[in-house]
């Protein structure tokens, strides 16, 4: 199986930029599409973004587009996600989580088999 590490999370204001990483190891990362969620307090887990195991397809949710942007590096085992434009409301920990490519990509939490622990932003006012 494989197993993923976030970085990249801070304290950061409001219309500022951040880029979160998430490292994989153990399977081939290739094997795998890939997504980002994020946990509000109090709130449930929401999807944020996907991307196909060949970083060919990407799939966003409605209140992230245009501001993120989800990419891969295969040869280097490494997942990031680029946040732009950043709003208070985007303050959650940041997860990163992997379902095996034959899977399509999705926002359907369910379905992902392999999960981060998670990297916290914070956007303040």
């Amino acid at each position: 199986q494989v197993q993923l590490v976030e970085s990249g999370g801070g304290l950061v204001q409001a219309g500022g930029s951040l880029k979160l990483s998430c490292a994989a190891s153990g399977r081939i990362f290739s094997s795998y599409n890939m997504g980002w969620f994020r946990q509000a307090p109090g709130k449930e887990r929401a999807f944020v973004a996907a991307i196909s195991w060949s970083g060919g397809s990407t799939y966003y949710a409605d209140s992230v587009k245009g501001r993120f942007t989800i990419s891969r590096d295969n040869a280097g085992n490494t997942l990031y996600l680029q946040m732009k434009s950043l709003k208070p409301e985007d303050t959650a920990v940041y997860y990163c989580a992997a379902r095996r490519r034959t899977v399509a990509i999705g926002a359907d939490d369910g379905r992902y088999d392999h999960w981060g622990q998670g990297t916290q932003v914070t956007v303040s006012s």
